[in-house]
Parts: C-alpha cells; sequence; structure tokens
C-alpha cells in the first residue's frame, strides 16, 4: 500500500505521500516487491498524478526505471464522498471523479480500483446499498470494456456481500478482501471465501483485534493459515497489498511483517 515504506504524510495513517511519492518505488524494489497500490485522497485529489495534467507520465516513468508497477488504485476518496452519499452534488462529483480515473489508469495497466465501503462510507441499511448500486451501474460497462475491476470493499457480513455483488451482475464488480478487517468485524474466512471467494482480485494483508485497530502481523486475530490455506482452493492470481500496521517512520516494521507474511503466500505458489 503506498506510502508504507515512507514516512507518515502530514502524521496521516494512510495517505498518498505527495510530493515525495516517487521514493518508494526504489525502496520496493529493494525488498523484491513488484507493484505499489496507488491511493486516491479526497484532499488534494487534484494533484494527485493520478488525476494531476502530466501525472500518468511521471508514474509510468518511474515505474519502468524499478520495474515495481501500478497494478491497483485504493480510491479512498470515495470514504470521503461516497457514490451513495445524501447530498446529490456529492454523488455527481464522485461519478466525475470515477470516470476521470477509469480512463486515466488504464494505459499504466491498472486491474483494480478499490472502492472502499466501511467506516464514514459503510452500507448501513438497504436504501444505501440501493443508492450505491444505482450510482454505480453506471460505470459497470464501462470498466468491462477496459477490462478494469471496480473491486468493492465493505464491512457487510458474507450473505448480505453476496447478495450486492449479484445486483451488478457483472464480474468486472469484484471483491476487495481485507484479512485483518475481517477478523475485527468477527468473520470467518471459510464462509467468506464460500460466499465469494471467486471474486477476489485484490487482497489487502493486515492484522487487527476483534473490534479493534491494526497491530503488528501475527499479534492479532486473524487466523492467518485458515485463510491462506481455504484461499488455495479459488486459484486466486492477483496481487496481494501490504496495508499493515505501521510506525511514524515505515520501513523497519514493514520489512518484519514481510517476512512474516511471504512464508503464507508461497507456501499457496
Amino acid at each position: 500500500m503506498q506510502g508504507r515504506l515512507l514516512p507518515r504524510y502530514q502524521r496521516r495513517y494512510q495517505a498518498h505521500p505527495l510530493g515525495y511519492w516517487q521514493e518508494e518505488f526504489p525502496i520496493a524494489k529493494s525488498l523484491g516487491l513488484d507493484c505499489i497500490e496507488f491511493i486516491l485522497d479526497y484532499n488534494d485529489a487534484e494533484r494527485n498524478p493520478l488525476l494531476q495534467m502530466g501525472g500518468m507520465d511521471a508514474i509510468h516513468k518511474i515505474a519502468e526505471e524499478t520495474g515495481v508497477r501500478v497494478q491497483t488504485v485504493c480510491a479512498d476518496y470515495f470514504m470521503e464522498a461516497p457514490l451513495h452519499s445524501t447530498n446529490e452534488a456529492v454523488i455527481l462529483r464522485s461519478q466525475g471523479v470515477l470516470m476521470r480515473l477509469l480512463e486515466t489508469v488504464r494505459p499504466l495497466g491498472v486491474t483494480d480500483i478499490v472502492i472502499p465501503c466501511v467506516d464514514q462510507s459503510s452500507l448501513k441499511d438497504g436504501a444505501s446499498q440501493r443508492k450505491f448500486v444505482n450510482n454505480m451501474l453506471p460505470f459497470v460497462e464501462h470498466a468491462e470494456k477496459l477490462d478494469i475491476n471496480l473491486a468493492l470493499e465493505t464491512d457487510l457480513p458474507p450473505e448480505p456481500f453476496a447478495e450486492l455483488l449479484d445486483q451488478f451482475d457483472s464480474r468486472c464488480v469484484s471483491v476487495n478482501y481485507d484479512i485483518g478487517n475481517s477478523a475485527a468485524l468477527g468473520f470467518n474466512p471459510v464462509e467468506e471465501l464460500k460466499c465469494y471467494g471467486e471474486r477476489i482480485t485484490d487482497i489487502h494483508i493486515k492484522d487487527r483485534v476483534l473490534g479493534d485497530g491494526s497491530v503488528m502481523l501475527g499479534d492479532g486475530d486473524s487466523d492467518f493459515n485458515l485463510f491462506f490455506s481455504t484461499l488455495m482452493e479459488y486459484h486466486f492470481n492477483g496481487p496481494f497489498v501490504m496495508q499493515t500496521y505501521r510506525d511514524d517512520e515505515g520501513i523497519e516494521v514493514f520489512r518484519k511483517q514481510l517476512q512474516f507474511i511471504l512464508k503464507y503466500i508461497r507456501r499457496g505458489i
């Protein structure tokens, strides 16, 4: 996840590191990583290279130089301005941003745009879910033509999440699975994967305590053995994104957690 290898940007836990984002690519290369999940924040969105004039060229250049590509985008923008907002002006702006994002990222070879529906953008009831589906549907056919997944991250239980996915009737509306968030919510990974395992296209690596926040991998309630052994049944071939616990600097705690998780990932390759 973008920023995990760099000092915090403006003391924020997760954010696009505006002004020094390029520094992360050679560090990622030195660690043997092959991709970075770029972040689009609500704040300073127009200054983000994903939307800024000439930004795609800058991303492409550093990706070519390092061999570290941008394969996925985490559109945290939609946490602050959800597509199911009660404010119609917010919805229209967010729809415009999503259309621009689809058009701009395709030349990079981006496969997934992650759309978070958690925390303040949670799909809390049937009305918000219906509004979300209706406001997303205009983009589904276009995403299919571009071969880009709109990967949903939600805090819905397994069966309601599967029912939400079915409303789109499209394979390009997929699942971003967050190991730590599921553990914090008390979900069983076997039940989750049974409901939508074949639709997972992007996985966030994280550990959390039940009902609480992020901790170092192995210190929380995520059952990595159970998750990865079950995942093997579904032939997942997407990216594993390290959205792990971080401190102010980032790099050393990242190294420790990378070594922890590699033994699970390599087991399934």
